[in-house]
């Protein structure tokens, strides 16, 4: 006996849950083979490798940023993190490189602890923690770099911006371990376990003996470490500290790629392998644009539909 044929409606739903899952994956596959047929030199050693690098930072404060928003939170705080950490770097340098990776990535961990005990303890909204410190942070920055920029010498930190490790460039492999840990904390660790119960149902957490406070403030302390690495190698990058420009909407372009990676802005699930993809797509987005020679407010354009189009995605998602 023949099989009976499956509702339209049914095939209609299977893929929209394909689209819902996958949607990002696609996207990235359909950019890729469109740049490989119609983008002049796309593929050359050259160009991957600058995709990556420019992807690199997003991608290392995305994951920070995706576990807050796991656990329904924000952090606008990321970008102004980094402007700190620009304006830091010079003045620990005379000290060596190790001193002063540790001081920034003590004060990335300081500006989560401090936003995480408002949101935990204090029951501040998220966004209004972190807004308070994407203004003040930025500010301390330029004024312990008394607005001006200062370039940076030192070989060891600029290796870590444009030096390169069996082929790959640093940054990236950095980039590299930041998803990797991610993935490895959301997916294989009790705590991840409870950053994902606490985004999807807080009060039942609390209910449940979960560790609440304390998982809320260790996620804000991660998403700012994150964030000042990501500020360290920007600077390492650039060659000079500039805390007027480093990080400027970089709260923006991770809350994209989070987004766009299929993690919901309600909370209750983290897709790092998503948020990669995420990054990977608007980087790939904006570069094939202006290699066709529109300008870069077009990609902005385009990048801001796909946003909506994420979130409406997401709101069917947890519908279904």
């Amino acid at each position: 006996m023949a099989e009976a044929a499956a509702p339209p409606r049914l095939l209609a739903g299977s893929r929209g849950v394909v689209l819902q899952e996958y949607g990002v994956y696609i996207a990235v596959a359909v950019l890729v083979v469109f740049n490989l047929a119609f983008t002049a030199n796309f593929w050359s050693a050259a160009n991957l490798r600058t995709q990556l690098v420019q992807a690199a930072p997003v991608i290392i404060v995305a994951i920070g940023m995706a576990l807050v928003i796991g656990t329904e939170g924000i952090d606008l705080s990321v970008g102004a993190v980094m402007a700190l950490v620009a304006a830091l770097i010079p003045l620990y340098l005379g000290y060596g490189v190790a001193a002063a990776f540790a001081v920034v990535l003590i004060a990335g961990a300081l500006s989560g602890l401090f936003s995480g005990t408002l949101v935990a303890f204090f029951g501040i909204q998220p966004i209004v923690a972190t807004l308070a410190l994407l203004v003040g942070l930025r500010g301390l920055g330029l004024v312990i770099a008394h607005g001006q920029l200062v370039e940076v010498h030192d070989t060891s930190l600029l290796n870590l911006g444009s030096g390169e490790l069996l082929g790959m460039p640093i940054i990236v492999w950095f980039a590299a371990g930041a998803a990797l840990l991610g993935g490895l904390l959301v997916g294989r660790t009790t705590f991840g376990r409870q950053l994902v119960a606490i985004g999807g149902n807080r009060s039942a957490a609390s209910l449940a003996g979960l560790p609440v406070r304390r998982v809320l403030i260790l996620v804000y302390v991660l998403c700012g470490v994150l964030a000042a690495l990501a500020g360290l190698l920007a600077t390492a990058r650039l060659g000079a500290s500039d805390p007027a420009d480093t990080g400027q909407l970089m709260e923006l372009s991770a809350i994209t790629a989070v987004v766009v990676g299929g993690t919901p802005l309600t909370g209750g699930r983290v897709r790092v392998l998503g948020t990669v993809a995420g990054a990977l797509l608007m980087q790939l987005v904006r570069a094939t644009l202006i290699k066709h020679n529109l300008p870069d407010s077009t990609a902005q354009m385009v990048q801001a539909a796909l946003i909506v189009v994420a979130v409406y995605t997401a709101r069917e998602r947890s519908t279904r």
